[in-house]
């Protein structure tokens, strides 16, 4: 099965080219090509995972081109990391596809949109897969490129194609660091490859600030594809696209390809406790901070974006806080919870046709199987004992505490704290309540193509977590130590005490949400007359869009314009200026050439006299 790994990302691929030619059907039945080919991937990713839990591996690699003396390889590679990331990637797209048939029904371009999704997910599998950063490099641009393609999906919106353009160039400046990393480590190793690399990191052929260095530049492209501070705008904005899109975006995959990234790179962040540190404060900031956003927003969808947000940094605080497992534990059980969460959303507003949860309410008794499934991932991802996001976070928080991060380690609390009430105001707002607006009028469940992903994340998101347990087997952190990665300190259980804290922490959230949205014991707008200056800035999302226009946008177009008026005055002034100087003496020139002997004699008789005049002051010959 892994010498047959390679084929995993050519079936979407296939998948890709053949609804290609079938874009301008109008049948719907085209969908099941995709879903058909994704879950082959699927089923093969499956048998990859368990033939590398039972101990194996593969890397196979042939040369590209020659540069010299040095080989440019291209090929796959199945380790512990990657092979998990393969189910999780073709797991969530074949789930994704299959949901996609119901809610996209009717939509015109619906061969197009399966197409989309096909290349997307061929790009990530492929990334997965890649054995060398040049490799990598290629697919997480083609990643990019799909992004791009199911952000602006509604392109006749004039917000897709806003948010598919800032999506586009806000994770081009991540990839700008990520080239420049890969170019300095070739620079210092002389290769691409993995192994390569972290050997000469092993060896210390790397001074301590070319490894913090380049660290930091492979984390800058991290920053950029995973929305962490202050690259993060695009991620909320990208909810323009369908909502299956936001749940393959914002669950496994194109967030999930910088958390990867840094835990692919893990060995070379090891080296450097500067860029640890780096990644766990970023990590920490942004959870508390896209966290306090998601408490005051309308759009059903955004909350669980900036929820999204939240969860990376907490992925990217683990990782910094030598928590390695703990934040690969993370990214899979946000996976699957989250991507129930999206799912659960779209087919709330599948039934209501808004995404403002202030028109929703009293859904619970209307969607008998989403209200219960939409409770599940708002209970996992708050941290609720028993379901997967207790067990993950738990794991955070002790890699956290156990690196001696403390003031990181309460942020995360709060961090905790704001995600339960985010969320169970999200759930008491939408699913309890009376009905407003136009929900009371012909609302049904979606069809069973629909809600049968989300029964299956459901599941996922109640068993993940006990992949790694001190109660059942640290199943997880046993199976990652067979790659490259040695696991530090961080990934040990910490004091009992710390589960307590993130239980109380979410329990706190829950009944403060539920004493203000369902029970009324407190005014809605308690917080905002308690403290109207600060709600106004969360409400406004810190105002960072509103800064990145007046100093980013606003100073990139008052140096467009520098440019032209001195391209305009300057460059072309000068080219003017020569241009008619040569004319002129051009016209001079004609001037003295015109046939005339009369003018030729003058001219000679002048040259003599100054001649004459030249040898009479300075002696000449004859001095």
């Amino acid at each position: 099965m892994l010498q047959m790994s390679w084929l995993i990302p050519l079936f979407p691929l296939l998948s890709f080219i053949l609804l290609l030619l079938f874009r301008k059907s109008k049948s719907e039945s085209t969908a099941w090509i995709g879903v058909l080919l994704t879950g082959i991937s699927l089923v093969m990713s499956i048998g990859v995972f368990l033939a590398v839990w039972q101990g194996e591996g593969i890397k196979t690699e042939g040369t590209w081109f020659q540069m010299g003396e040095r080989a440019i390889t291209m090929g796959f590679e199945v380790n512990p990391l990657n092979a998990l990331m393969l189910v999780i990637v073709s797991l969530v797209s074949f789930l994704v596809h299959l949901y996609s048939k119901g809610y996209m029904h009717g939509d015109d371009r619906f061969p197009v949109f399966f197409a989309y999704l096909g290349l997307f997910s061929f790009a990530m599998l492929g990334l997965v897969l890649s054995p060398n950063l040049l490799q990598l490099y290629m697919f997480w641009e083609l990643v990019g490129l799909g992004s791009f393609l199911l952000i602006g999906f509604y392109y006749f919106k004039p917000e897709a194609k806003a948010a598919a353009k800032k999506a586009f160039v806000m994770t081009r400046i991540g990839d700008v660091g990520l080239f420049i990393g890969m170019v300095l480590l070739f620079w210092q190793v002389g290769s691409f490859e993995y192994d390569e690399i972290f050997a000469s990191v092993k060896n210390g052929d790397l001074s301590s600030g070319m490894l913090t260095l380049t660290a930091l530049c492979i984390f800058v492209g991290a920053v950029g594809k995973s929305g962490q501070l202050p690259l993060h705008t695009w991620l909320p904005d990208a909810m323009e696209g369908p909502t299956p899109v936001s749940a393959l975006i914002h669950a496994a995959t194109m967030v999930a390809a910088g958390v990867y990234l840094v835990a692919a790179m893990y060995p070379l962040f090891q080296a450097s406790e500067a860029a640890l540190t780096v990644v766990a404060v970023v990590g920490g900031l942004t959870a508390i901070f896209a966290a306090s956003i998601g408490l005051m927003q309308k759009d059903i969808k955004r909350v669980l974006a900036y929820s999204t947000v939240s969860q990376l940094g907490y992925m990217m605080l683990a990782l910094g806080a030598s928590g390695y497992v703990a934040g690969i534990f993370h990214l899979t059980t946000h996976a699957f919870f989250k991507a129930l969460l999206f799912l659960a959303a779209g087919s709330v507003i599948h039934a209501v046709h808004t995404q403002n949860i202030e028109e929703m309410g009293g859904l619970w008794k209307k969607l008998r199987i989403t209200g219960p499934l939409f409770l599940i991932g708002a209970l996992a991802i708050s941290g609720v004992p028993l379901l997967s996001g207790f067990f993950s976070k738990d794991e955070i928080l002790a890699s956290t505490y156990a690196d001696g991060k403390y003031g990181l380690f309460w942020l995360a609390v709060i961090a905790a704290f704001m995600t339960a009430f985010y969320m169970f105001r999200l759930f008491f707002i939408v699913f309890t309540g009376e009905a407003r607006g136009e929900t009371e009028k012909g609302v049904h469940e979606s069809p069973g193509v629909m809600t049968f992903p989300m029964i299956v994340l459901g599941v996922l998101a109640v068993v993940a977590g006990y992949l790694n347990t001190t109660w059942f087997g640290t199943f997880l952190s046993d199976y990652l130590a067979q790659g490259a990665v040695e696991l530090p300190h961080g990934d040990h259980h910490g004091p009992a005490w710390i589960p307590l804290v993130a239980t109380l922490a979410a329990a706190l959230g829950i009944a403060l949400a539920y004493l203000i949205y369902q029970r009324g014991t407190l005014s809605r707008d308690w917080i905002t007359r308690s403290l109207p200056s600060l709600s106004d800035v969360i409400y406004n999302k810190w105002y960072i869009d509103e800064g990145y226009d007046q100093t980013v946008v606003k100073g990139t177009r008052g140096l467009s314009k520098l440019g032209v008026l001195f391209d305009r005055y300057i460059v072309d002034g000068l080219v003017t200026a020569v241009t008619t100087g040569v004319q002129r003496l051009g016209r001079v020139g004609s001037r003295v050439q015109n046939g005339q002997v009369q003018s030729y004699g003058t001219a000679a008789i002048f040259g003599i006299v100054i001649l004459l005049l030249i040898v009479a002051l300075t002696g000449g010959y004859f001095s």
